[in-house]
């Protein structure tokens, strides 16, 4: 491990969710203020996150995800499927297993051009809460929550409220999910397809969310107002999930650029 020099990087995007792949023998042991550094988007590369990457006995490799802020979340769907990107730019592969912090995700390669890829990653079985109302200064917000190995609380609504951002920023500090919560705001626009705002942990408004457009998929569905599979669409792009026993989440991922990050 080195404490100052010169980090290298990659820089990968997955539906407007985009992150910073780094291999963990690059770095010291603090990796979440290295993380915080990297992640600024004034005084650092910029991006939503950082997956750390070391070796495993079990995975292709284990990835470890930290938030812009610093934080250690237990897994991205997009950020995954950057990292299966990255491996499979590296060494030539169809199949390639990820430990996150939610466990082993397998990621099947469905085509690539260039730096340009598609996946499709088997993300495991949902739970699904009852609906709850949430408390705000002005008003209440219906919703859900759904893991998918990380916490998100899915509304459907009938447009995108005016100011989303601050209530979804009210419910993710709501006292009641002591460690906070990912919140996706849904339109259903019909059976096959849902129009989804995010707002994740420690990053605040993102373009797109892998695990959160699972959890909205699995909301919608569980509503009966969408029939699997489900296309997303986000500010990013549009991922497909199909949700039968255990959900699987399908979309792109582009390698930017690589480049070294000066400590």
């Amino acid at each position: 491990m080195i404490s100052s020099g010169a980090i290298p990087f990659v820089k990968a995007n997955a539906c407007g969710n985009d992150f910073l792949i780094v291999e963990g023998v690059d770095a010291d042991t603090n990796l979440p203020g290295l993380s915080k550094k990297m992640c600024d988007r004034r005084t650092g590369i910029g991006a939503d996150g950082v997956e750390w990457l070391f070796p495993d006995t079990e995975a292709d490799i284990h990835a470890r995800l930290f938030n812009a802020d610093g934080s250690e979340a237990e897994i991205s769907g997009n950020g995954t499927r950057c990292v299966a990107a990255y491996l499979c730019s590296k060494d030539y592969r169809e199949k390639i297993v990820v430990r996150t912090g939610a466990g082993l995700k397998t990621c099947m390669l469905i085509s690539r051009n260039q730096r340009h890829y598609e996946f499709e990653i088997a993300m495991g079985k949902p739970e699904i809460g009852e609906e709850l109302s949430i408390p705000l200064a002005a008003k209440s917000v219906k919703g859900v929550q759904v893991s998918m190995g990380n916490p998100h609380f899915v509304s459907i609504v009938e447009e995108f409220p005016l100011h989303w951002q601050a209530e979804a920023a009210e419910v993710g500090h709501y006292p009641g999910f002591k460690d906070g919560i990912n919140v996706e705001f849904v339109v259903v626009e019909n059976q096959s397809n849902i129009a989804v705002r995010f707002f994740e942990r420690g990053v605040g408004e993102t373009q797109s969310s892998g695990t959160g457009s699972c959890a909205s998929a699995v909301a919608t569905i569980a509503a009966k107002k969408a029939a699997s599979p489900v296309n997303v669409r986000t500010v990013g792009g549009t991922q497909t999930v199909r949700w039968d026993r255990e959900v699987f989440l399908a979309g792109a991922a582009d390698l930017i650029f690589h480049g070294q990050f000066l400590v």
